[in-house]
């Protein structure tokens, strides 16, 4: 599996696996160690809660999953919905909206087939975007790494 924030970007990968693209891509922060709902995490990004993140994944890949949510430094305020997409534009998942303070949503999304990811955030309900969202534990299957 490849943890998302232990990706390196496009400009200093060698394409042989997953990959953050610079081009297109929102604000991110890899952290290790975070917190939705009182939950802590070991890993994962941290984006604003308007955001797009694309992964290019340069190998035949299976399996993407997280856990979603508002981070906890966001003291409870805010809310946010989580989509993943195709490099087609298509929708392969999307989250209820989440609100500070509350659990983490569970993310498993077959990719087979895909060359690419882009992973969104869009703010919800009124001062939505106040907060921090997190793709917690965020991980990538693929062949040939496991």
């Amino acid at each position: 599996m490849y943890q998302v924030n232990r990706l390196p970007y496009d400009l200093f990968g060698d394409g042989t696996g997953p990959e953050l693209r610079m081009g297109g891509s929102s604000w991110l922060w890899q952290r290790y160690e975070m917190s939705i709902g009182g939950q802590r995490y070991g890993h994962g990004i941290t984006v604003h809660p308007r955001s797009s993140v694309i992964v290019d994944l340069n190998r035949e890949c299976s399996t993407f999953e997280a856990f979603v949510g508002v981070d906890d430094m966001s003291l409870g305020l805010g809310s946010a919905r989580f989509s993943v997409y195709g490099e087609d534009g298509k929708r392969l998942w999307r989250s209820p909206v989440v609100d500070g303070g509350d659990p983490a949503a569970p993310v498993r999304v077959g990719i087979t087939g895909h060359t690419s990811l882009r992973l969104v955030v869009e703010p919800a309900r009124p001062f939505g975007a106040v907060a921090l969202a997190n793709w917690a534990e965020a991980r990538i299957g693929c062949a040939g790494k496991g």
